[in-house]
């Protein structure tokens, strides 16, 4: 077999992807936040890029032609782009902040200003500093508190943390003990049967009825089995009855209160609203920068006595700047253009609630947008809508179809709720088992499985039958 070289001239299409292009796509998949700290973040580093403070009627409008000259002057981008959009430099956003320079009277008080939460951990260093520790025991503690989980329970082996700080186990157990003192009660216990068991002791209830449940029938506590622990406890029912509803009480996940997500507030990036017969939506732009060129250096391209390199670094700012501009207007055309489509297919949503609520993939709303499912994908993710119906993410619009009878459809999320609703209505002395819910759903012309049951059930964090049974 002889080996020879040819040229062989092939052609072929490849999507170039410029760093202009990267960042318009990495701009439509941010949340709201994300998208508000890349945007200082340019403001500080670009500075041909301006916030615009003030009312509009103050914003200094370019003159036509004046920007796109020197655009024109800089050297031809290749590869793809994004869709020319009309806008005005002053364009985007509005940013709510206090202005610079403003007097001292007009600034907010420090009582105003939300200050950082403690966490669990400043909490409990600010509790060991004000203890009676030596050296050691606070550098033992230290070690502890920091190998606590969000929950509050010790995630570390005391026999590890013994060699870390170079004590005996006997120091870890007892410095453990006194970091189990602190507040809040039931912190650096190493499962729930002792977190239990550290509040009964710190309620002086040592001994007690309600500590010996916790710590020999914690299982049968779980699982209901409230005669069978008065009956080898040997004590009245109704007695027992009265410790489990106290045990109730008691706090199973002690550093929750100062987690990192304690509460989350969450600003909407789309408003619809009901007008008369019809919905109108409406893009959120309040707390977004407005940005425009700079008209400073754009009038500075119009002299003649700039360098080179000068006129090329203004230049490369002014196009860095355009495109940022563009790809937040980008994002907001393509959210609101999303943010309808999935509106008209959930109108009777929006009518009548989560009931109505019909099954819809990503390629329904790509075909009626002409976007394609990706460009879908990345809108509906961290996005929020506030609708009549109440505050969704636009991810949660989009639902797998469950067969009903007579060829209808009907979106996995309707199927979850009905199940939330039939279980909040059920005898709690007889809760509705996997099975009994199965087949009131059939009665609905819903069929479905006993396995997908207990999967929305627990994808709900419902618990089965036999732990939601009360039997008082």
């Amino acid at each position: 077999m002889a080996l020879e070289i040819r040229q062989q001239l092939k052609l072929s299409q490849q999507l170039i992807m410029t760093p202009q292009l990267q960042q318009a796509l990495k701009i439509l998949q941010m949340p709201r936040l994300e998208l508000t700290n890349a945007i200082q973040v340019e403001l500080r580093e670009n500075p041909v890029l301006e916030e615009v403070l003030g009312s509009p009627e103050e914003w200094e409008e370019p003159r036509e032609g004046e920007a796109s000259s020197s655009i024109r002057e800089s050297p031809k981008e290749e590869g793809p782009s994004l869709e020319d959009l009309p806008y005005d430099y002053g364009a985007t956003l509005p940013y709510h902040e206090y202005p610079l320079g403003e007097d001292e009277e007009d600034r907010p008080s420090y009582e105003q200003v939300i200050s950082k939460p403690a966490s669990l951990t400043d909490y409990l260093i600010w509790q060991l500093r004000l203890g009676d520790f030596d050296e050691t025991e606070k550098r033992v503690a230290i070690l502890l508190i920091g190998n606590l989980n969000s929950d509050g329970y010790l995630q570390a082996d005391l026999d590890w943390v013994a060699r870390e700080c170079g004590v005996d186990l006997n120091t870890v157990e007892r410095v453990l003990w006194r970091v189990q003192e602190f507040d809040p009660p039931g912190v650096a216990a190493r499962d729930l049967r002792e977190c239990l068991v550290i509040q009964i002791r710190q309620m002086g209830m040592e001994g007690s009825l309600e500590e010996r449940i916790v710590r020999d029938f914690l299982k049968d506590l779980e699982n209901q089995r409230i005669p069978q622990i008065a009956k080898r406890l040997g004590v009245p029912l109704p007695r027992v009855i009265e410790a489990v509803e106290w045990i109730k009480g008691l706090e199973p996940k002690p550093g929750r209160l100062y987690g990192p997500n304690e509460c989350q507030y969450i600003t909407p990036d789309v408003f619809v609203f009901k007008m008369d017969d019809d919905y109108v939506i409406v893009l959120n732009e309040d707390g977004l920068p407005k940005l425009r060129i700079s008209p400073f250096y754009r009038r500075s391209l119009t002299k003649g006595d700039l360098s080179k390199e000068v006129r090329s670094y203004i230049q490369e700012k002014m196009r860095s700047a355009m495109w940022l501009i563009r790809s937040i207007h980008q994002r907001q055309r393509t959210i609101y253009k999303v943010t309808q489509s999935i509106m008209k297919f959930q109108r009777e949503f929006l009518d009548h609630g989560i009931e109505y609520l019909r099954p819809l993939v990503l390629r329904d709303v790509a075909l009626d947008t002409n976007l394609s499912e990706s460009t879908i994908s990345r809108v509906v993710t961290n996005k929020y809508v506030h609708t009549p119906q109440g505050l969704y993410e636009l991810k949660f619009f989009f639902n797998s179809s469950i067969q009903k009878e007579g060829g209808e459809s009907v979106a996995s999320q309707s199927v979850k709720d009905l199940i939330q609703r039939m279980i909040q209505k059920e005898d709690p002395r007889k809760p509705l088992s996997d099975q009994e819910i199965v087949s009131l759903l059939a009665e609905k012309g819903i069929h479905i499985a006993r396995r997908t049951v207990a999967k929305y059930r627990n994808m709900l964090g419902i618990l089965p039958s036999n732990k939601r049974r009360r039997i008082f």
